[in-house]
């Protein structure tokens, strides 16, 4: 197996808790302390940033916030790449900056537009390759741009019918870690039925739920440190001895056995290859 060189950084969201119904109050933002860590994995303030504001449906916005934010940290070689087609994909002055970039950072919003406008185009691989092969090459994405990492990829689903076959809605994501599927904003939305029955249809992957404010730095593919003020969790399918998700009928109350679950918190560590939890010492400092 492939020694993987990059790393990711998947982050749950924080959205604004105001009561604005229009969505550019509602914007994903990340935390400084979480996005200190993004810098710092990309080399620090002089690392070149890309913004990737796909998902969302105020691009140009959500742009400008990250923008914002990465300059109260210091970084000025940060660039918006406002992809909206398949065509922006294929651009030659955009494919430049993602071949010459540091870290790539996609924001929140419709994660099945990352898969349908960059999802096997020559950026995707160009950003497949690099996080293989680039030694200090991040990715990091925050809510729809964390669960686009997986390769099968939560694209809906209502918290309020969870736990019944049907009520999660899946597609092909990036694939960039495909031991995964990631869903976020999750102790705040309560979307532990739709992880649950998608690692019901895929028992071989492992689920990880992202509180906002709270993310993973996964190193080499597999070493999973929790970083921010949440939780993860992790919904470990490999040690099912009941699941009866395949042969029920859509709208059925579903029945799992042995499935694990692990909580974890800031500096908490997941092996994705071994399955191996290591917990923070009691007297460490938080990371």
């Amino acid at each position: 197996m492939q020694q993987i060189k990059g790393t990711l950084i998947p982050i749950g969201g924080n959205e604004d808790k105001g009561f604005e119904d229009d969505e550019i109050h509602r914007l994903d933002y990340v935390e400084e302390g979480i996005l200190a860590h993004v810098v710092y994995e990309a080399g620090g303030k002089q690392a070149k940033i890309i913004v990737i504001p796909t998902a969302s449906s105020i691009p140009v916005e959500v742009g400008e916030n990250y923008l914002t934010a990465f300059a109260t940290l210091g970084c000025r070689n940060v660039t918006v790449l406002d992809i909206r087609s398949q065509a922006d994909s294929e651009r030659a002055d955009f494919i430049d900056h993602i071949k010459t970039a540091d870290c790539i950072m996609f924001s929140g919003g419709d994660q099945s537009k990352i898969a349908k406008y960059i999802g096997g185009s020559t950026i995707h691989t160009i950003l497949m390759e690099r996080y293989k092969n680039d030694e200090g090459f991040v990715i990091a994405g925050t809510s729809a741009g964390a669960m686009a990492m997986s390769e099968e990829m939560i694209a809906g689903g209502s918290a309020a019918k969870s736990f019944v076959k049907g009520a999660v809605k899946m597609r092909k994501g990036l694939g960039l870690i495909p031991e995964l599927v990631i869903d976020t904003h999750f102790i705040q939305r309560g979307r532990f039925g739709r992880i649950t029955e998608a690692i019901a249809k895929f028992p071989e992957k492992t689920g990880f739920g992202l509180a906002e404010d709270t993310g993973m730095i996964i190193k080499n593919g597999e070493n999973c440190t929790v970083i921010g003020s949440g939780m993860v969790i992790v919904f470990d399918g490999k040690t099912l001895t009941l699941n009866n998700q395949r042969v029920l009928e859509e709208g059925t109350p579903m029945t799992m056995a042995n499935l694990t679950l692990h909580i974890l918190a800031n500096g908490d560590q997941y092996d994705i290859t071994h399955h191996k939890v290591t917990v923070l010492p009691i007297e460490a400092d938080f990371i």
